[in-house]
């Protein structure tokens, strides 16, 4: 399905993207990034808080980092308030995402992760390739929500095509 590169790819294409959408964002006043948008967080800065958290619960599992301090999608959304220190640890985390994809093989991939899912509210058991692709695939969902609402007010985020990552 998918190979230590990719993780490596996607890795660093999180990283890029994200700092596209924080200096966009930055640019705004906090009234603006807490506005409702209509999107499903409603706002740039709750979607925003909630990726992090998405990634967190995710190499929670994956790679066994701390899980986030929001204990549940609900809660994500307002994880952290402040604007400045959602930025620091979205910097930082992203760097833990690409430590780890550095370090990633391929039978680690191969294998199964079990867990219970909030979500599902049952326990549940999928192949780590899959759920390494549903991170980043999430990723790029709700940055997607995140760059239509940036757009909106007219920010300007970088370009998203995967294909001009340096």
């Amino acid at each position: 399905m998918i190979n230590p590169e990719y993780v490596q790819t996607m890795s660093r294409y999180n990283q890029w993207q994200n700092n596209s959408l924080y200096s966009a964002a930055g640019g705004l006043s906090q009234a603006e990034r807490m506005k409702d948008q209509g999107a499903f967080f409603k706002s740039i800065q709750r979607t925003l808080c909630h990726l992090l958290w998405g990634d967190q619960i995710w190499m929670s599992r994956l790679a066994d980092t701390p899980p986030p301090p929001a204990g549940n999608i609900q809660a994500s959304a307002d994880m952290i308030a402040d604007w400045q220190e959602l930025m620091e640890k979205r910097k930082a985390f992203d760097l833990e995402i690409i430590s780890w994809a550095d370090t990633v093989s391929q039978e680690t991939l191969s294998g199964d992760l079990s867990w219970y899912s909030g979500a599902a509210q049952r326990d549940v058991s999928k192949p780590v390739a899959m759920l390494v692709t549903h991170m980043f695939n999430h990723q790029t969902h709700h940055r997607g929500q995140v760059h239509a609402m940036l757009t909106a007010l007219n920010a300007k985020p970088d370009d998203t095509d995967l294909f001009l990552l340096q």
